[in-house]
């Protein structure tokens, strides 16, 4: 069975680890949001594609959640040297995303292939294979698009870098909008996967601005709903609340319903089916009144072996035709 699987960074990282041992890697998909990334002194960073492919080739931190295990942080503690001599309207030197020495390698390589001319599918690719990962990972396009995030109280618009890292997404934002999304489209590969395959997962990931952003692409939703009998959705809010990020406070501050109930509400017109932890079990009833199917299953992958778990539980949810 072909599994496709939409993604966005920890938690979508942590299913595709788990759908690999229980599954073919070589038989999975994963589409992966591209409108978080950012380009930092000049490199071109991909924050949700590096998350899972450092997963995937066991190289990630487990205590971060991101970047590589036994890092080194040379280059930033040298930058910030310069900080207090740059110009104020400078955004030279910047520490606050914080990059890691051998972490930066792989921002060097993506920035100068960019540059040769090649695109990010094909880099993503490249990287993929220097890392020994056997999954297919796609951007969801390769155009350049860009999550802005509104902040309620002071009425600006920021990058999402700006909003989830600098500010610690601790700050309450009235809208979000993803520039470039009336120009840019799925690549060919892209809508290759969601055609063909048996199965589309939606990951456990922030479903605003880790999934919407893939929803926002011309043509996706529409393959999606024509096909959402097969789309198999994890919720990412467990008990009211977000397991890691800003998912639970920002369905709050844009209208939605913190809760499972909300995430189906969001998810119904292209999934047939949602997955909730056992305990969000009581609202299975206005889950399915929302219009999709609950599945009650451990979802909170602290152990490989609940991530294998929940990844048998999404594959079993379809049921293909003999």
């Amino acid at each position: 069975m072909t599994v496709a699987v939409l993604c966005g960074g920890v938690g979508a990282a942590r299913f595709l680890s788990g759908l690999a041992g229980v599954h073919p890697p070589t038989d999975t998909v994963g589409i992966v949001n591209t409108a978080d990334d950012t380009v930092m002194h000049g490199l071109s960073i991909s924050p949700d594609i590096d998350t899972i492919t450092y997963t995937l080739a066991w190289a990630i931190d487990p205590e971060r959640g991101w970047g590589l295990s036994e890092e080194s942080w040379r280059v930033m503690d040298a930058l910030a040297r310069y900080l207090p001599v740059r110009p104020r309207a400078s955004g030279a030197a910047a520490t606050w995303f914080k990059l890691g020495d051998r972490d930066l390698a792989t921002h060097l390589y993506r920035t100068a292939r960019l540059a040769e001319g090649a695109t990010l599918s094909e880099v993503t690719a490249e990287i993929c294979r220097a890392w020994g990962v056997h999954q297919r990972l796609l951007p969801m396009c390769d155009e350049t698009v860009s999550t802005v995030v509104h902040l309620a109280t002071e009425d600006i618009d920021v990058p999402f870098q700006e909003y989830f890292v600098q500010r610690r997404h601790a700050v309450p934002v009235s809208a979000v909008r993803f520039a470039g999304t009336d120009t840019a489209r799925p690549t060919r590969a892209v809508l290759t996967a969601l055609r063909g395959a048996e199965l589309v997962a939606i990951a456990p990931s922030n479903p605003l601005v880790s999934i919407g952003p893939i929803r926002a692409l011309g043509g996706i939703d529409e393959l999606l709903a024509a096909r959402r009998d097969s789309v198999v959705a994890v919720s990412p809010i467990v008990g009211g609340a977000a397991l890691k990020g800003p998912a639970d406070h920002m369905l709050a501050e844009l209208g939605h319903e913190p809760s499972v109930v909300g995430v189906a509400r969001l998810y119904a017109p292209i999934a047939a089916t949602l997955v909730i932890d056992p305990v969000d079990a009581h609202h299975a009833a206005a889950v399915e009144a929302a219009g999709m199917r609950a599945i009650v299953a451990e979802s909170v992958m602290s152990t490989p072996a609940v991530a294998h778990s929940l990844a048998s539980t999404v594959l079993s949810a379809v049921r293909l035709p003999s």
